[in-house]
């Protein structure tokens, strides 16, 4: 027997067969039993449905000559012509190649022609949309009075783009996408008479990205068969759909809502250090969100997660608002299309945006002033500027330079009227650049446990930030990414980060963010030298 390739070897041969579609095949079937067939049908829905199947299984129900009315009994001379595709009578035309008017005449030629060996002939045209105007007008009238033995089967995918006057003189069905179950009952039978041995959860994950098309998972289904055997593991399903199957996609979801910054940025760049496809590790973070935010709002019918995973996600749900959830989905939802360089950084500034919004109260306020990232650094015997701007100033005296020890922090805050401070070995607060720098680890880690969660404390604990300035009452922090100095800037986030720094040198003071991408090394080396940064140029 010639070889087959699934989707042509399992195509439905009843209309009881037909996947999914019951809504379209027992009206059918009432049809066919009344014997009020029509004389044209439109059947359109998205591709691997059942639409052309549909079709021929109608052709041979109505020229079977052993059952007569109903379903056609696949053994009589007609139903096996049909089948195999010798049926004279039964003409399948492709419209995407055959499209113009000339073709079209010359069906409406052939169709005045009586049946050769059928009670009907039936012409199934695929693809109708792709019909030019021209050649749709000229199949109107034969569509609408065409002979008593010819039956019209318009298939389509693009319902929209099929003319009005066409539609109306034919009997329309709507074919859905084929849910979950139906497509797991159909591959699971098609696996048992194959001999292939496949767990419930890889046929699950089979169906579901198959996106409601039985034509798309039955070939899947016979790649993994050629491919690995009869014998098709999870792991196996996985590697094929390029899908990270790593649980990763959930971790970054419990870092989202714990708002946990450096955790999501090692996840992220955990997956793509491993070869991972970013698109469809994206589609599963999206896939998570979606479970959550449907969970938080009371729906967990027919979600296609594990009991496992839906009782996790239920935790997940009572942390965290449906508008955080909601802002999550669009900000991972908009970088579908923005990561064909395998870039990491669009799905860390979106999980940076998903961190902040995690801590509740804060709004829009006005932004404090922007600076350059020139800065004016002082040396023993002139003054230097970045490569952008040099000024020159009279020489100064060079200042004593003092032994510096780094404060070291009892763990237990020490509360006062005031404000919340530490006590420190030394009994004395920070009152210069070096101590801040040595001890911005300990300060960003004893942090008092109201600022915990606050998307301020997860700023200055990432990578990047840094203090670069420390003069009188005010702190210069500099940041490598202008999306975590600007919501330093945001007023109610600059105030959490001025009272955190302020609990370290002792008295209050103002924060003031500039922007450096990169290190100045000339910057650096005269630091070295004992050169201190003593002015922030404004923009």
């Amino acid at each position: 027997m010639e070889s087959q390739v699934f989707y042509r070897k399992w195509r439905p041969q009843t209309l009881g067969d037909v996947a999914g579609q019951e809504h379209v095949t027992q009206t059918l079937l009432n049809a066919l039993n009344s014997g009020h067939v029509s004389h044209a049908y439109l059947f359109c829905g998205p591709r691997g449905t059942g639409k052309t199947s549909t079709g021929r299984i109608l052709a041979k129900a109505v020229n079977c000559t052993g059952n007569g009315k109903g379903e056609p009994c696949n053994t009589c001379d007609m139903c096996l012509a049909i089948t195999e595709g010798r049926a004279m009578d039964v003409i399948e035309i492709d419209a995407a190649s055959n499209r113009g008017i000339d073709e079209i005449r010359e069906l409406r030629e052939r169709v005045n022609y009586a049946p050769g060996k059928a009670n009907y002939k039936v012409y199934i045209i695929d693809e109708f949309h792709m019909l030019t105007k021209e050649a749709s007008n000229a199949l109107l009238k034969t569509l609408e009075e065409p002979p008593s033995c010819v039956i019209f089967i318009l298939a389509t995918t693009e319902v929209h783009k099929v003319l009005p006057t066409i539609m109306s003189r034919c009997q329309r069905f709507d074919f859905r996408r084929i849910s979950q179950n139906d497509m797991m009952q159909k591959l699971q039978q098609i696996c048992k008479s194959e001999g292939i041995k496949i767990k419930e959860e890889a046929l699950n994950l089979i169906a579901r990205n198959s996106t409601g098309s039985l034509r798309d998972a039955e070939n899947l289904m016979e790649k993994l068969f050629t491919y690995y055997g009869p014998s098709v593991s999870l792991k196996q399903v996985q590697s094929v759909l390029g899908i990270t199957g790593d649980e990763r996609a959930k971790e970054l979801v419990e870092h989202i809502v714990n708002g946990d910054l450096p955790a999501g940025i090692k996840t992220i760049n955990s997956v793509n250090n491993d070869g991972f496809d970013l698109k469809q590790f994206n589609r599963e973070i999206v896939k998570y969100l979606r479970g959550l935010l449907l969970i938080r709002n009371g729906y967990q019918k027919d979600l296609d997660f594990t009991t496992e995973e839906i009782a996790a996600l239920t935790d997940l749900a009572n942390m965290i608002s449906t508008e955080q959830v909601l802002k999550a989905i669009k900000l991972f939802g908009k970088l579908e299309l923005n990561l064909d360089n395998y870039s990491t950084l669009p799905l860390e500034l979106a999980l940076v945006d998903c961190s902040l919004s995690s801590s509740e109260g804060i709004k829009n306020a006005v932004q404090t002033p922007q600076f350059k990232s020139d800065v004016i650094v002082q040396a023993k015997t002139n003054i230097i500027t970045s490569n952008k701007d040099k000024k020159h100033k009279p020489e100064l005296e060079p200042e004593p330079e003092e032994e510096l020890k780094p404060v070291i922090f009892d763990p237990k805050p020490v509360e006062t009227e005031t404000h919340t401070s530490y006590k420190h070995v030394t009994k004395e607060f920070c009152n210069n650049l070096e101590q801040l720098n040595t001890n911005w680890k300990t300060i960003i880690e004893h942090a008092p446990d109201s600022f915990k969660r606050s998307p301020a404390l997860a700023i200055l604990r990432s990578a990047g930030v840094k203090p670069v300035a420390f003069n009188d009452n005010t702190v210069v922090l500099s940041f490598r990414f202008p999306v975590h100095k600007d919501k330093i800037e945001e007023t109610e986030n600059n105030k959490i980060a001025a009272k955190i720094i302020g609990n370290f040198i002792g008295h209050p003071c103002e924060v003031r963010c500039i922007y450096e991408p990169e290190e100045n090394h000339l910057v650096r080396e005269i630091q070295r030298f004992g050169g201190q940064i003593v002015e922030v140029e404004e923009k």
